[in-house]
């Protein structure tokens, strides 16, 4: 488990992310389209898992909405938003933000969570996503990873984008 914290409240999640230098988990999520998203349909390219609890919150759309704008001037790279929210949900949001540049997939009905260590144990936010991000090589080797310590900040983006380069 980890520990971080949602509004200066301790929080634990249901395990460690995974470490860098390790080949990124195999994960099965499901698209806006309802069609399955996994690690297979993005062989060659790098990969900037966005980790997050709700589209519905401020912070959370921050990160994606950012991510987009990272992810335009990014080649080879395909970046992943990843919550529990419903894909329908998902995509009403990048509908109405404009968001093109971004993949965002549901881990409503997966493993996802507890695989990467994320799924919030405690917290008012309990079952959800804890804020991270995980960046690959195009091999999928784990080059960087962050579990943000309070959920209600964003994650380091120039961090990620220097990861990706």
């Amino acid at each position: 488990m980890a520990n971080v914290t949602f509004d200066s409240t301790p929080a634990t999640t249901a395990g460690e992310l995974p470490a860098v230098g390790d080949q990124l988990p195999a994960f099965e999520l499901v698209g806006t389209d309802l069609q399955n998203v996994t690690n297979k349909g993005f062989e060659g390219k790098r990969l900037v898992l966005n980790i997050f609890p709700s589209i519905d919150t401020g912070v959370c759309a921050a990160s994606v909405r950012k991510f987009n704008e990272l992810a335009a001037g990014a080649d080879n790279t395909a970046v992943l938003c990843i919550s529990k929210d419903l894909p329908f949900a998902q995509g009403r949001f990048c509908a109405a933000e404009g968001i093109e540049n971004v993949t965002s997939a549901s881990a409503f009905r997966s493993t996802f969570g507890e695989d990467y260590g994320v799924t919030l144990q405690d917290s008012p936010l309990q079952g959800l996503l804890s804020r991270s991000v995980v960046v690959t090589d195009e091999n999928h080797k784990i080059v960087y990873t962050q579990l943000v310590d309070e959920i209600t900040t964003e994650p380091d983006y120039d961090a990620a984008l220097e990861a990706v380069k």
